[in-house]
């Protein structure tokens, strides 16, 4: 096993290690090759073309660009901004949001009316229309409706009018806007993380994604396959070494990246790396142990239109790059 020191810790990485970065750059290549409108198939990897996995780049993933999109169509007001985000992060299902948007029109605080949304969505499940994402599970919050949609509308109620919104615009870092966030019942660490990288892409917030991480249950999982002997590092640790190390750890592999159109990995990223290198060892490195006993990959991969040209945080600067760069692989 190869010896690599974090901070002070000394570690043990696997085979999985490899398979990491070398996921990071295959499922990127795959992606800028789909923007670019290369017909399939895109990768020669038969994991990667037989399974669904996520993007490298969180941000560039299909529903946080819906996201994204969303929070820089409507009002920038933050009490609007907060809402819509909450709203579509809850459900985390585009025709969701889209259902609810035709029905009522533009979406904000004013707008906002718990009894009118829940008939919309009590009428989808009536015509049998799931209005949640499997993506990750969000639990029911504890305001005592029957159904856990009404619950949910409730919760964004009472963060809004708790005072959420001044909160969070008072937030001095990530982890700040983090900790607002997770104060609220069924908010646990993992999607209070989710909704504060959510509404740092917003203009309410411009805190660097690298200033703080979470690990999710399926990065620490990843972890525990690339670093079977940690040593006194913490997952935190490792992250945030991949992200320091993460051009050397390419070149050292022999990989090719072509990051997000100047954009380098960052803790977000990487936390989410982990996490789909955890499913994607399932089948390239079966015998690695992780965390959970989880053998298969139950999403294959079901190829979709080409994706439209991105959309990214205009604060980021990278949205005429990937313009540029998407019109010059096109003309290639």
């Amino acid at each position: 096993m190869r010896q690599i020191q974090i901070g002070s810790a000394d570690t043990r990485a696997s085979d999985v290690l490899a398979s990491y970065w070398f996921f990071a750059a295959e499922r990127q290549r795959v992606y800028h090759r789909r923007l670019a409108g290369v017909p399939a198939p895109w990768t020669e990897d038969p994991v990667l073309a037989r399974f669904r996995f996520t993007n490298a780049y969180r941000a560039a993933d299909r529903v946080s660009q819906d996201l994204i999109r969303v929070a820089y169509a409507g009002s920038q007001s933050a009490e609007d901004l907060v809402l819509r985000v909450l709203l579509f992060r809850f459900f985390n299902k585009p025709s969701t949001w889209d259902e609810l948007e035709s029905r009522v029109g533009q979406i904000g605080v004013n707008e906002f009316d718990v009894d009118l949304y829940d008939k919309i969505l009590d009428g989808l499940l009536a015509d049998g229309r799931r209005i949640y994402s499997a993506a990750y599970i969000v639990p029911p919050p504890p305001f005592g409706a029957k159904r856990k949609h009404r619950n949910h509308l409730l919760l964004i109620q009472h963060m809004m009018s708790s005072g959420v919104v001044d909160k969070l615009g008072a937030a001095d870092s990530l982890q700040t806007v983090f900790d607002v966030i997770a104060s609220y019942p069924s908010l646990g660490p993992f999607l209070s993380y989710q909704l504060a990288i959510d509404l740092n892409y917003t203009t309410l917030l411009d805190f660097e994604e690298d200033d703080f991480v979470v690990p999710g249950p399926g990065a620490r999982s990843g972890i525990a396959k690339c670093f079977p002997s940690l040593g006194a590092a913490s997952a935190e640790d490792v992250i945030r070494w991949m992200v320091d190390n993460q051009e050397a750890e390419f070149a050292r592999y022999g990989l090719d990246f072509e990051d997000l159109f100047g954009r380098r990995l960052k803790l977000i990223d990487c936390q989410n790396l982990f996490c789909e290198t955890d499913k994607y060892a399932r089948v390239a490195h079966p015998a690695a142990r992780g965390i959970g006993g989880r053998t298969r990959i139950k999403q294959q991969f079901e190829p979709q239109a080409p994706p439209p040209a991105p959309y990214f945080p205009p604060k980021w600067g990278i949205n005429d790059r990937a313009i540029a760069r998407q019109d010059d692989l096109v003309l290639a």
